[in-house]
């Protein structure tokens, strides 16, 4: 689960990491009074799980609280790579006197973790590895070990970092186990102009299996609809596209958001409902696509075996009518195959529900929800 740029800075906060003093806000209004309260130029940021958010005009200085109000109503409701910004961090303006970066991640391939530092921040770690592979210092972390004094002293030495970034270091270590996170990212971890280091950005990612271990997490750290998922019993991943996708069985999903992707668009989704799903089960996955805002059309692709699709088409028919309203918003493409293809057809065909668009292959139905999701 990967955490808005706010949540990361809080946790980042609660392990004595130094941010920026800030709050977010989901309105024009709100970011004017973070704004006085403040009482210094802020920031406003767009929160947004993608990259890029400067470059597509989602950060924005404003030196008092009326600009504060005004470029928030610009950000808010902007579309950034198909995200949609809802919310905008408000913080105060910091001037970096030297950007760096710094991050650990779990290296699925070594089975190890993985610590990665640079003095060159700031900049996308791609373009940086790139462009001067030997700026960035990787150091494998042996896990019995973690990042204590010495690993960080030797990590701030060899990437140049000053020997005040060490301590800021083993505090995000500190955040990558306690917290149980797959990657902590700090870009850019700065040296303000009074020498204190503080991190600037933050990116987390948790890891959902571990969730169980966390009860205490604030109810606003948690993704609300892998949640809601999660209590219904489906296998749903949240992704950055505009296609939701549902499928029965994860062989036929991973097919399917290959499909999409090789059609032009970006999955939103990996939900599986598996080979057995109810009627019931097929409403509850249909009802946790439309209820993400990112999703612009949703494509449905079901060969039926043990999950017949009449009972699929049932489901469908059975969610719509659930969700009313916020089943028409979007348009469903339906590609339905295999044990009583037929009769799950004309089901949907005899409900004449204005959202449901019926094709018969795969590749021709993931090219019209790429279509529909693109507004074309």
């Amino acid at each position: 689960m990967d955490l808005y740029e706010y949540q990361a800075k809080e946790l980042f906060g609660r392990h004595g990491i130094p941010v920026p003093l800030g709050d977010v806000a989901r309105t024009p209004a709100e970011a004017r009074a973070i704004a006085a309260e403040i009482g210094a130029p802020v920031v406003i940021k767009a929160q947004v799980k993608t990259g890029g958010r400067g470059k597509a005009g989602g950060i924005r200085a404003a030196p008092g609280p009326r600009a504060a109000e005004e470029e928030a109503g610009r950000v808010l409701g902007m579309d950034i790579k198909g995200h949609l910004t809802r919310a905008v961090l408000v913080e105060v303006a910091t001037v970096p006197f030297e950007e760096y970066y710094a991050a650990f991640l779990v290296d699925r391939a070594a089975g190890s973790f993985l610590a990665m530092v640079s003095a060159q921040g700031g900049m996308e770690i791609e373009e940086l590895a790139e462009r001067d592979p030997g700026a960035l210092v990787r150091l494998a972390i042996d896990p019995a070990v973690g990042v204590d004094a010495g690993v960080a002293q030797q990590l701030v030495a060899k990437a140049g970092l000053p020997e005040a970034a060490a301590a800021t270091l083993q505090r995000l270590w500190d955040v990558m186990v306690t917290e149980d996170a797959l990657l902590v990212e700090v870009n850019p971890l700065i040296l303000t102009t009074d020498q204190r280091i503080v991190a600037l950005d933050g990116k987390v990612t948790l890891d959902d299996n571990a969730a169980f271990r966390h009860e205490r997490v604030p109810e606003e750290l948690t993704g609300s609809l892998e949640d809601r998922a999660r209590e219904k019993g489906l296998n749903y991943v949240k992704l950055d596209g505009r296609v939701g996708v549902i499928g029965n069985g994860a062989g036929l999903v991973m097919s399917t958001l290959d499909v999409v992707a090789g059609a032009g668009a970006d999955p939103a989704n990996f939900l599986d409902i598996g080979g057995g799903a109810s009627a019931q089960v097929m409403a509850d996955g249909l009802e946790i696509i439309l209820s993400d805002p990112d999703v612009r059309s949703v494509l449905v692709n079901v060969f039926g075996g043990i999950t017949t699709c009449d009972a699929v088409a049932t489901g469908i028919v059975t969610a719509l009518e659930l969700l009313g309203e916020r089943g028409r918003a979007r348009p469903i493409v339906v590609r339905l195959d295999g044990n009583n293809a037929e009769v799950g057809r004309r089901i949907l065909s005899d409900a004449r529900h204005p959202a449901v668009r019926q094709v018969p292959t795969m590749d021709g139905a993931a090219q019209l929800a790429a279509r529909l999701a693109a507004g074309a």
